[in-house]
């Protein structure tokens, strides 16, 4: 847990699933394993919300608990499974993982739908998730939720989404993957710690 950072500042009710609906639940193959050797080991996503004058906007993210890097986002009016999967695309889209990965989330109708479960086959991944009513089991996702809360949202309401859209955006990737510095990653940035770790692998092939 040392490498989870702190707890989430706020959650969220995610709306119930139509009546009816079947859901897949999958065991919690994580864990708690925070400390993957390599990347594209193990993947951990969640949603939280945004509060503009607009409404609320939401936030899906995918990370990669390896150097925390945020390798999947998606932003939207509502909290849907398609917000979701949009996330998760943008990471397999960004990763190409070469071998099996496990993704890790908790148990809200977006990850249990059948969807979620389909494409996580059809792409070689492996699904995980929280016991349910247990936060601590995908701490590392949502102390990045607090760290964007309170390095840059700071209680603010946004005008409207767009404008949150763009400040969510600019910390994600114009700060908190390439500058934010991590105590889990020897003090480095999640950009840095895997440009390291690549850097030391191909060495390593060389000899």
């Amino acid at each position: 847990m040392q490498r989870a950072g702190l707890r989430a500042q706020v959650g969220y009710r995610k709306p119930r699933a139509p009546s009816g609906e079947q859901h897949v639940v999958t065991p919690n193959r994580l864990e708690r394993q925070f400390d993957p050797l390599a990347p594209n080991t193990a993947w951990v996503t969640d949603i939280t919300y945004i509060k503009t004058h607009e409404g609320w906007l939401y936030l899906g993210a995918v990370m990669d608990l390896f150097s925390r890097r945020i390798i999947g986002w998606s932003m939207g009016s509502r909290i849907t499974k398609e917000l979701a999967l949009d996330a998760l695309l943008m990471a397999v889209w960004r990763r190409k993982p070469a071998g099996k990965v496990l993704v890790h989330s908790d148990q809200g109708s977006q990850y249990t739908s059948h969807d979620w479960s389909e494409f996580l086959s059809a792409h070689g991944l492996e699904g995980s998730m929280s016991r349910r009513g247990n936060c601590h089991d995908n701490a590392v996702a949502e102390s990045f939720f607090q760290l964007l809360k309170r390095e840059r949202i700071k209680r603010k309401i946004y005008a409207t989404r767009d404008d949150a859209k763009m400040d969510v955006f600019n910390y994600i990737e114009m700060f908190y993957n390439p500058k934010r510095q991590h105590n889990s990653n020897d003090g480095l940035s999640p950009l840095e710690y895997e440009r390291q770790y690549f850097n030391e692998a191909k060495s390593r092939l060389l000899k």
